[in-house]
């Protein structure tokens, strides 16, 4: 009875692993299903009907030309240059900023520092909609409109990246900044040789977040670069446009869909390596 006990014990946790993994598994199945029908569609050929019932999973005759049409009807090659350059330079930017204003913030002492970050961090409760107005006529007035630095200049730093890189900050170790104002090393030679070193984990969810958000941010774009020429627009303007101009075929509005996430796969299984947390700390002996 004594031996039964233990054994009846780890099968019911088995049991409740088991369980618990079946309903992970279930909602991932739930979430990605979505995206594996876009993908479907997105490769079905134009005999097939995308709308039957019960649904067809799989494309019969899987063929690229909805992919081909999309790119030599539309400019493309310009929406994704759009964007990516727009995204690219949001992340360099965010980077620099919101890591040069997290580290006073986390390291140094002066009057009114905790002050000042309570009010950057409640300025993430401001919805941006409330500040659109303000922001477009301030572009408009410094004759930015139509301009890539319009859709540039919200995204220059957020509140959330200073936030995060402050707790990163915070993390480091105060031996490794020590030793290295004893070897005379000044505030931005510590920003730079010390602290970002050791908080790349950080610096790399950081500039995953932002590429997403600007790669997918469609109200702002579509504010401040609507009056200008299309070859201007960003891809998710450029998807908008299409499903305006192929709503009746949503083989093409898939497919360039599709096209829009790709970027966004790619860069994150990029970055993904480095967000491992990393011991900032292995320097210093105890």
């Amino acid at each position: 009875m004594l031996q039964a006990a233990p054994k009846t014990l780890v099968r019911r946790q088995q049991l409740k692993t088991l369980g618990l993994y079946g309903l992970l598994g279930a909602i991932a199945l739930a979430m990605l299903f979505p995206l594996f029908w876009l993908f479907s569609t997105a490769l079905k050929s134009p005999g097939e009907d995308i709308f039957q019932f019960p649904p067809q999973l799989l494309p019969q005759q899987p063929t690229l030309a909805n992919f081909i049409a999309v790119w030599q009807t539309f400019p493309f090659a310009d929406y994704l240059w759009n964007s990516t350059l727009l995204a690219l330079a949001t992340v360099g930017l965010n980077l620099l900023f919101c890591s040069l204003a997290a580290y006073p913030l986390a390291r140094l002492t002066f009057r009114g520092r905790e002050l000042i970050f309570s009010l950057v961090v409640a300025t993430i409760m401001i919805p941006f909609q409330i500040v659109m107005i303000p922001l477009y006529v301030l572009v408009v007035k410094l004759g930015l409109n139509n301009s890539y630095w319009a859709v540039l200049l919200p995204s220059l730093a957020s509140a959330f990246g200073i936030f995060l890189m402050r707790q990163a900050f915070q993390g480091v170790p105060k031996e490794l900044e020590e030793a290295a104002r004893i070897d005379g090393c000044s505030e931005l030679g510590i920003w730079w040789h010390v602290m970002i070193p050791a908080v790349r984990p950080a610096l790399a969810t950081l500039a995953i977040f932002e590429f997403i958000g600007s790669w997918s941010n469609f109200l702002w774009p579509l504010i401040v670069l609507l009056g200008g020429p299309p070859e201007n627009y960003t891809l998710p303007l450029g998807v908008a446009r299409l499903a305006g101009g192929m709503a009746l075929d949503w083989r093409l509005v898939a497919a360039g869909a599709v096209l829009s996430i790709l970027p966004i796969l790619a860069f994150f299984l990029i970055l993904q390596q480095y967000i491992v947390p990393t011991d900032s700390g292995s320097g210093v002996k105890g």
